[in-house]
């Protein structure tokens, strides 16, 4: 089944501003050329190239997979530093497999949607890929993908399950940690609370909806120039309490001892167990305003 690529470059903003448009441009543009070869060479055909990411559709899931593998092992085995300062590029991947016409040379569909969605969720060096792949993949793939449960993508009305592809073993224990908490059966008694710059708010299946933000009225107020006046909402629904970002610049959730966050983006994810969320930032920026959460029996 047509299966189709998102790749995003990390902190392309950062870029430009350090080394100036044509600078940047020209570093963009052979980035962008030379993924396109390794996406050709497992044979992607790349339908456009979207400025700082690349928008490629494969025959088959297993192609998919193997080519997003090949370019983050790349990227972490010869470092690409622009301009030779700051950090190494860093790309987030998303892989999703459906129906996708094609009409004068776009594609377009609800796989392209996804993943596009997908890459959006997904954070510095991460692939992430959704249930409907898993099955289409072989036993040697499939174990390399770890759930991080069930969540809604933006535009859908049904939560999508989806998967993180370990291709880094390090990451693989972490990763299991968590997808095995996803599954954990919901305790239909059980509350949250959450924890911010001293303050701590409790939410019950039974409780209103809870706010996050900058707002003196939000439920928890967070005062930090990165976080919107409401950045994200929690509700109990479905058994579930279920956080979403309302933000605009995103909310990253870091769930038990996991060390890659999952990344909102007008996404939504299921909380569960304990972890730290922060708001417009990852949570190694300076001074990076967070909470902390807890699922409590």
């Amino acid at each position: 089944m047509p299966t189709v690529v998102f790749a995003d470059l990390v902190g392309s903003t950062g870029i430009f501003e350090r080394l100036g448009d044509e600078t940047a441009g020209r570093f963009v543009t052979q980035l962008t050329t030379a993924l396109s070869k390794t996406f050709e060479q497992h044979n992607g055909r790349v339908v456009k190239l979207l400025g700082d990411g690349l928008f490629v559709v494969f025959p088959v899931e297993g192609d998919a997979l193997t080519a997003c593998v090949a370019i983050q092992k790349r990227l972490v085995e010869k470092p690409l530093v622009p301009g030779g300062l700051g950090n190494p590029v860093q790309m987030q991947m998303g892989i999703e497999s459906g129906e996708v016409v094609e009409i004068e040379g776009d594609c377009y569909g609800d796989a392209v949607n996804s993943a596009a969605r997908l890459a959006d969720l997904a954070g510095a060096d991460q692939i992430l890929t959704t249930q409907r792949v898993r099955d289409a993949l072989s036993a040697a793939h499939q174990a390399q993908l770890r759930s991080l449960g069930p969540m809604y993508l933006r535009g859908k009305t049904e939560a999508s399950e989806v998967f993180s592809v370990q291709w880094q073993p390090e990451h693989e224990t972490d990763a299991t940690v968590m997808g095995a908490s996803m599954f954990s059966p919901p305790s239909q008694q059980g509350h949250l609370e959450v924890t911010a710059a001293g303050q701590t708010v409790r939410l019950t299946p039974r409780s209103e909806r809870m706010t996050l933000g900058r707002s003196t009225s939000a439920s928890l107020s967070v005062n930090d120039s990165r976080v919107s006046r409401i950045h994200a909402t929690i509700e109990w629904r479905g058994g579930q309490y279920v956080l979403s970002d309302v933000s605009s610049f995103g909310t990253w959730v870091y769930v038990g001892n996991q060390s890659e966050p999952v990344v909102l983006r007008r996404t939504e994810l299921y909380l569960v167990g304990n972890g730290q969320i922060t708001f417009g930032c990852e949570r190694e920026a300076e001074d990076a305003p967070s909470a902390h959460f807890a699922v409590k029996a």
